[in-house]
């Protein structure tokens, strides 16, 4: 008998299980660690201030507040567990290389600006015109620019490191950690009393939250309600520079929906594809191969010489309208959703598993905006 389950371990259920345990909740998490998991591969850039995204407020709203989230949860962690956080300040350069990007690169602009009325983010003193040979001596893989914006206030986390700390950090609290498969969760009369594994183990807990990513609609005909979620795979490509120090390179962000993100080992990882349809196929594709390769190399030939490390596929849990799924469910008492952040994961998903845990545990929570409830 638990006080809480979470089935899923990636960022956001180990998120949940983190802000539970360390409240003294006695919290289960099971996890079957799913092939393509999209935390596995996601590329970590933390900065909802510059994103060219034209959605509605609700998304940046949220987005500002868990980017604003992380140096705290961040602080907490280093202090509760040994390892690396794999957090750290980054600065980004927004750029359109080909005259064709300029129209939207300065449609962003003025988003961007009139984000920052409202909202004060990017932070005045943060953000810069600066010309192509200035963008190119930050970045010496770049070609030449038409229009490039650098900021400083942005981050980067590795999705993996991170998931690392939380569990480490939720394990000295008290987690309970099992890597199996939840078969199903079982509930009377409305409310919900616990999930059973495929071994036919029964753990009995009064809340239960599905934090499985792209797997979490294979609960939706056992609990009532549709968890409108699918996979959308990206591919993304790590490349080694060998000698050449990236340390201080910035995230590069051009204007086809790819993006580049060095790290401190001399390696950048480029991407990524976002393939709607791709269903629960985490493989690698000629296409997507094709694509990520050579928009890295139209923005950044200088990477032409580079050796490929790895590349990661990850299945990204995208809801139909691309927003969080998040909190409780109307058909079972005592079971809630932290799913649906596709692309975003990394950027919302600490908070996003703060705000269900704090629910779970009688906080208020302003979060009914990504109830489920919404697509009925």
């Amino acid at each position: 008998m638990y006080d809480a389950i979470v089935v899923g371990g990636g960022i956001v259920g180990a998120s949940v299980a983190y802000h539970l345990a360390r409240e003294d909740v006695d919290t289960l998490l099971i996890d079957r660690h799913d092939t393509g998991r999209a935390t596995d591969a996601g590329a970590g850039i933390i900065s909802p201030a510059t994103s060219s995204r034209t959605a509605s407020t609700q998304w940046f709203e949220f987005a500002l507040d868990a980017a604003a989230y992380y140096p705290d949860v961040v602080e907490r962690l280093e202090n509760e567990q040994d390892g690396e956080t794999g957090y750290s300040d980054c600065p980004l350069l927004s750029v359109a290389v080909d005259e064709d990007e300029v129209p939207e690169y300065d449609a962003a602009s003025e988003r961007i600006l009139e984000r920052q009325e409202k909202y004060g983010q990017p932070a005045p003193g943060t953000t810069e015109e600066i010309s192509s040979a200035e963008a190119k001596s930050r970045f010496p893989a770049l070609a030449e620019t038409r229009r490039c914006r650098a900021y400083d206030g942005a981050a980067r986390v590795d999705a993996r490191t991170f998931t690392g700390a939380l569990l480490r950090a939720a394990k000295k609290h008290g987690l309970t950690v099992f890597g199996k498969d939840v078969t199903e969760i079982h509930h009377e009369d409305g409310t919900v009393t616990g999930v059973e594994t495929a071994d036919a183990t029964t753990y009995e807990a009064p809340a239960v939250v599905v934090a499985g990513g792209a797997w979490s609609d294979r609960f939706s005909d056992s609990l009532g309600v549709s968890i409108p979620v699918e996979p959308q795979r990206g591919q993304i490509i790590h490349l080694d520079l060998g000698d050449t120090d990236t340390s201080t390179w910035p995230i590069l962000s051009p204007y086809h929906s790819h993006y580049m993100v060095p790290w401190s080992d001399n390696r950048v990882a480029v991407g990524a594809t976002r393939e709607v349809g791709s269903g629960f196929e985490p493989h690698t594709t000629a296409d997507g191969v094709h694509e990520v390769l050579g928009e890295a190399l139209r923005v950044a030939p200088g990477l032409g010489d580079a050796a490929i490390e790895e590349i990661r596929v990850g299945l990204r849990p995208r809801s139909a309208d691309q927003l969080p799924v998040l909190g409780r469910i109307p058909t079972v008492e005592g079971v809630h959703l932290a799913t649906g952040h596709g692309a975003t994961g990394l950027q919302l998903g600490p908070y996003s598993g703060k705000l269900v845990a704090d629910q779970i545990m009688g906080e208020p929570v302003d979060i009914e905006e990504f109830s489920v409830e919404r697509f009925e």
